[in-house]
């Protein structure tokens, strides 16, 4: 299955760069220039393994996404449950390690494409354009992880108590 992959360096600790990268609603749209909705399903409040999520991207597909991993502040997973009829597979993860007084992100989305006829031309045309928008979603999330503004009401918003959160 083909693979994509992005990395960049960032000025916060793992924790909460961690925490920053699993937000949903209306803060997730201030910094993920590919979606325009995401929120968690089934009365789940709060990521966690076997937690779902509904994303809607910009350009109007849709993917409910179950985490298969959460091991905060380090790594999450997730698969797709459902999604758009030409991906037999997708899966998303995220890793998290200290690196000189910032964090290490590396975002990775792995996947396969059907009908098997015409797998091979749209797996490469799926890796082009899914290496562009792990790209700018992961430069999109650097930016916003070292803007003092808006981690600052990150960090309020996570010292709210706990509720049901905006989908």
């Amino acid at each position: 299955m083909p693979q994509v992959r992005a990395e960049r360096f960032i000025r916060i600790d793992p924790e909460t760069a961690f925490a920053f990268s699993q937000t949903t609603g209306t803060f997730r749209l201030k910094w993920d220039p590919f979606i325009s909705a995401q929120g968690f399903l089934d009365g789940a409040h709060a990521p966690g393994k076997g937690v779902r999520t509904r994303t809607r991207s910009r350009l109007g597909l849709s993917m409910v996404s179950q985490y298969v991993s959460y091991a905060p502040p380090r790594s999450v997973g997730m698969t797709m449950v459902s999604g758009p009829w030409f991906f037999a597979n997708f899966g998303g993860g995220w890793r998290f390690t200290a690196d000189d007084d910032g964090t290490r992100a590396v975002w990775k989305y792995t996947f396969s494409c059907r009908p098997a006829v015409l797998r091979a031309a749209m797996e490469r045309i799926g890796s082009r354009l899914l290496g562009y928008e792990i790209e700018r979603r992961i430069e999109a999330f650097a930016r916003a992880c070292e803007d003092q503004a808006l981690v600052a009401e990150f960090r309020a918003l996570e010292n709210k108590p706990a509720g049901p959160r905006e989908p």
